[in-house]
Parts: C-alpha cells; sequence; structure tokens
C-alpha cells in the first residue's frame, strides 16, 4: 500500500504533499480543503469528547467554573487559529493542531500522566503528547489499510506535524518526547521533508497557545476557586517561593532579574485586579484580565515574528515563531502560581497519592484480567500483540483512554 493524495480542494500557501494522507480516499465535498475536513474529524472523535471529563489543573468535576481538558483544548483552538491565521497559516490546519494537541492525555491529567510513564517504563514510557499521535494514527479507529489495519482519523501529512510537539524520540528527552518505538514508522513518514528536531511553524503556533491558554486561564481557575490571591502574590515578602519555582521548574535558562522584573510588570499592569470577592463585577475584573493578557502575548509574538520575516505567508518550515524574552518571563511566572497554589497547595499530596495508586491498580488488574476485561475496540490489538511487552502497552493505552470518572469506575469495578 502507497500513501496518497486526495482529492479535496488544495489549501493556498502549502505544496501537495503536505495534504497528502497515509491512505488515499475519494472526496467527500469538493468545495472544502483538505485541513478543513481534517478539522471535522478532530471535532466529531471521541478522543476530543472524552476530553470533557479529564482535569486540567483542578480536578475535573469539583466544581462548575474550572476549565476541563475539553474547554482548556477549545481556549487553546481559538487562540491558534487567530494568531496562526494573522501570520499566514491556514487557520484550519492550525485549529487541528490545537484541537488535537492533548488528545492523548490521560485521567487525572499531569499526575495520571507521570504514574503511566513509570508503569510504562520498560516498554517505551509513557508521554501525553507521544500518546496524540498514537490516538491520530492508531486507536482513533476511521479508516484502515489495504491490510486492515487502523490508521486512525487518517490525517493530512501537515495536520499531523502541527501536532507534533515534540519530534523527537525518548533518546533524545526521556521527560518529553513525541512518539513511542512502534510508532516510528508513520512519525518518520510524518517528518518526510523535515528539518530533524524542528517542529513546523503551525505546530509552534499551537505550543505558544497552549502555554498562552494555560498560563492565564489556570490563574483565573485558580483564584475563582480561592487558592490565589493576585494582591498578595506580588507582594515583595511574598514572592520567594513563586520565584523560586519558576527559575526551577519553569524558566530556567531566565535570570532571576528577569523573573522578578515580569512579577513586578505584571502586577503593576492598570488591569491587574486589587481584590475578589465572586461578585460580578469582581469575575467582570478577572475576565478582562485574561483578554488583556492573552492579547497582550500574541500580539508580542506577532510583532517580533513580523519584524524578522516579513509581511508573507508564514508555513511549514519557512519561519519560525518568535517570542520575546521578556514575554516569556511573563508567562513563565503565571504558569508558576498555578502551580504553587493549586498544584502544590496543602493536602494536594494526598490527593495525587490516591489517583496515582487507582492507577497503578488498575493496570494491574486490566494486566490480569485482560483480554475479558478490556473495551471491545482495543481486544483485537491485545490478542494481536507478539509479547508481554506489547500487551502491557494495549493496557496502557486503554487506561490512558479512560476519562477522571470513568477510570473509578473501572478501578471499583476491577479492584473494588
Amino acid at each position: 500500500m502507497q500513501p496518497g493524495l486526495g482529492d479535496d480542494l488544495p489549501s493556498d500557501g502549502y505544496a501537495a504533499t503536505d495534504e497528502v494522507r497515509f491512505v488515499p480516499e475519494p472526496p467527500k465535498r469538493v468545495d472544502r480543503t483538505a485541513f478543513a475536513r481534517d478539522r471535522a474529524r478532530i471535532l466529531h472523535s471521541a478522543g476530543l469528547r472524552r476530553l470533557a471529563a479529564k482535569t486540567q489543573v483542578l480536578q475535573a468535576g469539583s466544581d462548575d467554573f474550572p476549565r476541563t481538558r475539553l474547554t482548556h483544548t477549545l481556549e487553546v483552538a481559538q487562540i491558534g487559529r487567530e494568531l496562526g491565521g494573522s501570520l499566514g497559516c491556514d487557520p484550519d490546519l492550525v485549529e487541528v493542531g490545537c484541537l488535537a494537541h492533548d488528545l492523548g492525555h490521560p485521567p487525572f491529567g499531569h499526575n495520571g500522566e507521570s504514574e503511566l510513564n513509570r508503569l510504562a517504563a520498560d516498554i517505551g514510557g509513557f508521554e501525553g503528547n507521544a500518546q496524540t499521535l498514537r490516538l491520530l494514527t492508531r486507536l482513533e479507529s476511521k479508516t484502515f489499510d489495504t491490510e486492515g489495519r487502523s490508521v486512525g482519523l487518517n490525517l493530512t501529512r501537515a495536520a499531523l506535524d502541527a501536532a507534533v510537539k515534540y519530534p523527537w524520540d525518548r533518546a533524545a528527552n526521556a521527560l518529553k518526547f513525541g512518539f513511542y518505538p512502534d510508532d516510528a514508522p508513520i512519525f518518520r513518514w510524518i517528518r518526510e521533508g523535515a528539518f530533524e528536531g524542528r517542529k513546523c511553524f503551525e505546530a509552534q503556533v499551537m505550543d505558544w497557545a497552549d502555554d498562552v491558554a494555560y498560563s492565564v486561564h489556570d490563574v483565573e481557575d485558580a483564584v475563582v476557586a480561592g487558592h490565589l490571591d493576585l494582591v498578595t502574590v506580588a507582594l515583595v515578602g511574598q514572592r520567594e517561593p513563586l520565584l523560586e519555582l519558576c527559575a526551577s521548574e519553569y524558566a530556567r535558562d531566565t535570570s532571576r532579574v528577569l523573573l522578578e522584573a515580569a512579577l513586578d510588570r505584571l502586577a503593576t499592569l492598570p488591569y491587574w485586579p486589587r481584590a475578589f470577592d465572586g461578585s460580578q463585577r469582581s469575575l467582570a475584573d478577572l475576565k478582562n484580565l485574561s483578554s488583556r493578557l492573552i492579547g497582550r502575548f500574541c500580539e508580542a509574538s506577532h510583532s517580533l515574528t513580523r519584524a524578522e520575516f516579513g509581511d508573507g505567508r508564514l508555513t511549514r518550515y519557512g519561519a519560525d515563531l518568535l517570542i520575546p524574552e521578556a514575554t516569556r518571563a511573563e508567562v513563565a511566572v503565571l504558569k508558576s502560581m498555578a502551580a504553587l497554589y493549586v498544584m502544590q497547595r496543602q493536602g494536594a499530596d494526598v490527593v495525587y497519592a490516591e489517583q496515582r495508586r487507582i492507577i497503578r491498580e488498575l493496570v494491574g488488574a486490566l494486566v490480569a484480567a485482560a483480554p475479558d476485561a478490556l473495551d471491545p475496540w482495543i481486544r483485537a490489538s491485545w490478542l494481536a500483540a507478539a509479547d508481554d511487552s506489547a500487551r502491557l502497552r494495549v493496557v496502557i493505552d486503554q487506561v490512558a483512554s479512560l476519562t477522571d470518572t470513568s477510570v473509578r469506575q473501572w478501578h471499583a469495578r476491577l479492584v473494588g
């Protein structure tokens, strides 16, 4: 079987090789582009729907206000679509990368990701972005090749590349990587003609839109939940833990002087709230902060990128998204606020330990009870697995697909 081109309407500024699909498909509507077709496939996918019950930062279902992984994804898509479109990208293509970027994240957010990575240490590890590629090209079944194997949603090469945040394997970076060993063939196909280790421009826009969205919105959620006081956090006597965390986790290559200056700039913005009491007025002030910060961060990257690469269409490997160092520092400071006051708040370690236990015990139970205990859609993969390592990967795929709610239900049913 040879990959081939479809007959969708061509997208301006992109080559035919960007719009190729691994398995050729006949056109359904010739009045839409291949990337619009890709976007529709993501929007109608089960993987996207499941994000509605997966944790962003505050546990999904804990309250009505905080973001879930789905609402975060939709906000990333809105930011990325507008920023990418203003720089000349196909808006649908950027939105595909944004909508897909978190599809592989497991229940319980990054806490669940770290536990699955530990359990899968001997079979290539677990990483949410590598799992995203696996879901798009294997697990989310829509198209099959001539040999009867699922090729996932069969998105175009450029769409898959736009979703690759880390274009390297685990050997290059054990913490953040973009594919597992048995997904290397499709990764190589996606990256044909690409620069090794370099993200395409659309993926760079997606990555920045993700950083902007969660740095701003996680702070908003933390304030509404009562975990973060935006006035107190900026006081000279209160900032040391925040800046230490920022320097060690989110801005390791940025000087302490620049981080402190970033915090000062943020706290003295005319729209930085001076109080929050849950009233409509204070909620409006907080929403205004979010929208103004998003505009601030996107405009900074837009201006610097245009200054370097001019006014033409910026696509694929023709440019890089440039972000001022001061802007990166401000985003890093905001990320640190959510991490310090939500993820590291008193009592959070007990919650996280319980979540890791649930995942650990469920993986063990499924290893013992497979294939009967697995969902029907994944049993064939377990039966076709060549060895115990391959069967464990199938179990990991099953658990990663579950939501925060369903993983607890499965644990109660299989473990008790």
